[in-house]
């Protein structure tokens, strides 16, 4: 446990690049990664894929990225997008959102993986990546997943990834017209070194087959380590 009779919290998350070995994370450039983020999130399909987000659907690429740009001018977000080192595609997104450098707490949050992402290792690394920039060169003590309670995908993945579900906060906001409970999730510091070891282990290249088929699973990679 830390000694936090000295602690005088933490930088606030600034656009920083995080490269790993299948994915890289940028800041958000709206001249260089607008259209082909909205083109990776599927363009107007995108709708659909952030359905759980509270904003008003997008009706065009232009009014996705004003509501980026929006929410880091306004709310300190600090918005990467995903790039496939191998092709140079950009693949999805994520935000640090709600900083608290003083407490040394902040969220990830408007997730969104293109198809390229889904279920695959991409993903996985980058946010392996962005929770590795919170705790080992920022010093954070909490790191934050919230996602509507109807959205059992947002759920089962912060799971995967080591989060530790907190509860629901019933009625905790108004999205498109309509109540949002919203579930909480959240990793600490005495936490991360098992789920960064285990994060490294499971992205290890002799974790694949030759198919690219995983061996261990990234929650049965932590449990033996905790065990």
């Amino acid at each position: 446990m830390r000694d936090l009779s000295q602690f005088k919290g933490c930088p606030a998350p600034q656009p920083v690049t995080l490269e790993g070995r299948l994915v890289t994370a940028v800041p958000f450039d709206r001249e260089a990664h607008l259209e082909k983020l909205w083109d990776g999130l599927g363009g107007l399909g995108i709708n659909d894929l952030l359905k759980y987000f509270p904003q008003d659907g997008f009706l065009n690429s232009q009014a996705f990225g004003d509501w980026i740009d929006g929410a880091q001018a306004g709310f300190g977000w600090v918005t990467l997008v995903f790039i496939e080192n191998a092709s140079g595609e950009v693949v999805g997104m994520a935000s640090y959102m709600r900083p608290d450098p003083k407490n040394g707490v902040v969220e990830v949050g408007s997730v969104a993986h293109g198809v390229k992402m889904k279920r695959s290792p991409l993903a996985t690394e980058a946010h392996y990546l962005m929770a590795r920039h919170v705790f080992d060169d920022l010093g954070y003590r909490r790191y934050e997943w919230k996602c509507h309670n109807d959205n059992e995908a947002s759920k089962a993945t912060a799971k995967r990834y080591g989060f530790v579900f907190e509860g629901v906060f019933r009625q905790h906001m108004v999205s498109k017209g309509a109540n949002r409970d919203t579930a909480w999730f959240s990793m600490i510091d005495s936490e991360w070194p098992v789920i960064k070891q285990a994060f490294e282990t499971w992205l290890s290249p002799d974790n694949f087959g030759d198919e690219g088929v995983q061996k261990q699973k990234l929650d049965d990679i932590r449990a033996g380590i905790t065990a």
